[in-house]
């Protein structure tokens, strides 16, 4: 269900939330990684031979549910990837609703919140439900 929201600028691009991730620091990621597999009842899937992130069954709306080995420094924390098929007018728009950006990457961008709390906003990753769940902005 996607739906067309007013907003300023030019082009339409859409996003929604498509990852929920819970980070931990190494040292503490496989005790946490347990423990929010049995909570949630989920199998865990690595992602390659030494994965950062770890899946767990999706969320309804087809949001993804990761674990992310964070590294030292890094509080375990929850956080959240708006997908969007365009990063940089996402940020643009988030930015005026008083986020600031945190770091750029190529490809995304680490941003926080007006009460300081981190997300990303990144290109889509959750595959072809994106269509059906984004919000478009015009």
């Amino acid at each position: 269900m996607s739906w067309v929201t007013g907003g300023q600028g030019g082009c339409m691009h859409r996003s929604r939330i498509g990852v929920v991730l819970i980070d931990h620091p190494r040292d503490r990621f496989e005790s946490a990684a347990r423990f929010w597999s049995a909570a949630r009842g989920s199998e865990r899937h690595a992602d390659g031979n030494d994965p950062v992130y770890d899946s767990l069954d999706r969320l309804p709306g087809g949001v993804l549910l990761e674990l992310q080995r964070t590294g030292e420094g890094t509080p375990p924390r929850v956080h959240l990837d708006i997908e969007t098929d365009d990063v940089e007018a996402e940020v643009e728009r988030l930015t005026r609703h008083g986020a600031i950006v945190v770091e750029r990457h190529s490809a995304y961008a680490v941003m926080q919140d007006p009460g300081g709390l981190v997300f990303c906003v990144v290109p889509v990753q959750t595959g072809s439900d994106f269509d059906e769940h984004a919000t478009i902005w015009a």
